[in-house]
C-alpha cells in the first residue's frame, strides 16, 4: 500500500462519519423550521380573525351609541360606557 492510498483511507474515514451527522443536523433543522412556520400561520390566522372580531364589535358598539339610548339610565348608561372603554382598549391589539 502507498502512502497516498492510506491517506485517503483516514480521510474518507473521518469525512464519511460527519457527512453523515452533518446531514442528519440539517434534516432535523429542517423539520423544526417547518413547525415553527405552521405555528407562525397558526397565530397569523389567529390575530386575524382576533382582528376582525374587534372591527366588528367596534362597528357593533357604534351603531348601539348612535341613538344615544344609554346616556339616560344611569346603571346601563355606566356599564356601557366601561363597555366601551374595553372596545376602544381592545382596538389597540388591532393588527394592521
Amino acid at each position: 500500500m502507498t502512502v497516498e492510498f492510506e491517506i485517503f483511507e483516514v480521510l474518507v474515514g473521518v469525512l464519511s462519519p460527519l457527512v453523515l451527522i452533518l446531514g442528519f443536523a440539517a434534516i432535523n433543522l429542517l423539520r423544526k423550521l417547518e413547525k415553527l412556520e405552521d405555528i407562525i400561520i397558526d397565530y397569523d390566522n389567529y390575530i386575524t380573525e382576533l382582528t376582525k372580531q374587534i372591527e366588528y364589535s367596534s362597528e357593533r358598539l357604534k351603531k348601539i351609541d348612535e341613538k344615544g339610548m344609554f346616556e339616560g339610565d344611569d346603571e346601563i348608561g355606566w356599564f356601557f360606557n366601561h363597555i366601551q372603554e374595553i372596545q376602544n382598549k381592545l382596538e389597540e391589539f388591532k393588527a394592521n
